[in-house]
């Protein structure tokens, strides 16, 4: 049997369904008369309308704070809608209100928006390195980054599968840190049955177009602290208590993130559908696993005793002893055969993108590493990082989403099966 790479036919010649349009999204008719309803009524900004203050309280439920959110002002926020996931990370790392040249552990595998969020707070990451099972990082790992600068950890749930939290959580108590979830590829995945973004002290979600969920873009800020929801709804509105007749006073320094009656509108609708939406992620992905389970040469996902995966993206890695060959060489066979899997998702670990690597904040400064109260010294130096090249050199990602069948998950497996097949040499 001849692989396409070798001049044979591919084995999936039609795409297959994207989170990029429609094929790989549930939107419509509810979210037409939502944005309908906003564009009638004339009043697109969140502190004219009702649908961003309802997509707040929706999501407090989903996440069990209850129906706390409220319009405006009155008892801080357990949810805040924003503009971004980057804008919800800069907004639960501003609440803490930490002393520039503090430092905050996070991983080395995420989207540059967990770390924009640390830099523009003029405060210095220090990097974990990962499980390469999972991408994530762990309490071991956090514990060799922690020194006397660091204030908080900002934990990423990669790939929609929460890091192991409980020994994290431990850790973070035992040395008096803030922990901060990035769950903007996690919505509605779990740990022993608590939901991610319900752990730490904030959770952050994202709903830019390939997530879960989505308003286009979009992000969300949950806490149960009131102090801290207190500066986040003020950092998220130029610092303005608005709940406060006749006041317009600036408390605290801040952005202007509120989203737009748009995007809640659109939210809302897809809060809606989140639950189902990340069931049927969840049958199909695990169909592929157990497929996965009988292709000899392949190893499906791991997941963590306890993790209930909510598939942004479905991993996989391959026994190379046994099927002869790099994951480069596969990637290139199992493009061939129509499969959309990369290696590696990132080219680079997140402290080699030149921003960090060559200091290019604000102007020429290097700040917030040349701050007069930042640990000198500090160095991000790739042979420290083994899980994460690991990972990097030898993990398939798969962007999952809703539209997937069952028909293409056996297309998935047929292929897979295929070019394991062809390397065997069966």
């Amino acid at each position: 049997m001849q692989l396409a790479i070798h001049g044979g036919m591919p084995y999936r010649t039609r795409p297959f369904p994207t989170c990029a349009n429609a094929s790989g999204r549930w939107l419509g008719e509810e979210e037409k008369r939502l944005l309908a309803e906003v564009i009638d009524s004339g009043a697109l900004g969140r502190n004219d309308g009702s649908k961003v203050v309802a997509l707040e309280r929706a999501w407090a439920e989903m996440l069990g704070f209850g129906a706390s959110a409220q319009p405006n002002g009155g008892a801080p926020l357990a949810a805040q809608a924003v503009t971004s996931g980057t804008a919800a990370l800069h907004t639960a790392v501003a609440s803490l209100n930490l002393e520039p040249g503090d430092e905050v552990v996070t991983t080395t595998i995420t989207d540059m928006g967990t770390v924009i969020a640390i830099l523009a707070c003029n405060l210095v990451p220090t990097f974990a390195d990962v499980d390469p099972r999972t991408g994530n990082i762990t309490a071991e790992t956090i514990a060799a980054q922690i020194s006397p600068k660091t204030r908080a950890i900002i934990v990423v749930h990669l790939f929609g599968q929460m890091a192991d939290m409980p020994p994290i959580l431990a850790l973070a108590r035992q040395h008096g840190l803030y922990v901060i979830e990035d769950c903007a590829q996690a919505h509605l995945a779990a740990y022993n049955g608590r939901l991610a973004g319900t752990l730490g002290d904030l959770g952050c979600f994202s709903f830019q177009q390939s997530k879960q969920m989505t308003t286009g873009d979009g992000g969300l800020v949950v806490t149960c602290n009131e102090a801290l929801a207190t500066r986040a709804r003020l950092f998220t509105d130029k610092g303005w208590p608005r709940g406060i007749p006749g006041l317009r006073g600036h408390l605290l320094f801040g952005m202007n993130y509120r989203m737009t009656e748009l995007q809640g509108a659109v939210g809302l609708a897809q809060a809606g559908k989140l639950t189902e939406i990340v069931a049927q992620r969840r049958r199909t992905a695990g169909l592929l696993r157990q497929l996965m389970a009988d292709i000899p040469g392949l190893i499906p996902p791991h997941i963590i005793p306890g993790a209930d995966h909510s598939w942004w993206m479905f991993p996989f890695t391959i026994d190379q002893a046994r099927l002869g060959v790099s994951p480069q060489a596969f990637g290139q066979a199992i493009k061939a055969e129509g499969l959309p899997f990369g290696v590696g998702y990132i080219p680079n670990p997140v402290f080699e993108y030149d921003v960090i690597r060559d200091r290019k904040t604000f102007g020429a400064s290097g700040i917030p590493w040349t701050l007069p109260q930042a640990r000198p010294g500090i160095i991000y130096d790739r042979r420290d990082y083994p899980g994460t090249l690991r990972f990097l050199d030898e993990m398939f990602v798969m962007s999952w989403n809703e539209g997937l069948t069952e028909a293409d998950v056996h297309d998935i497996a047929g292929a897979l099966a295929k070019v394991a097949r062809y390397y065997r040499n069966d």
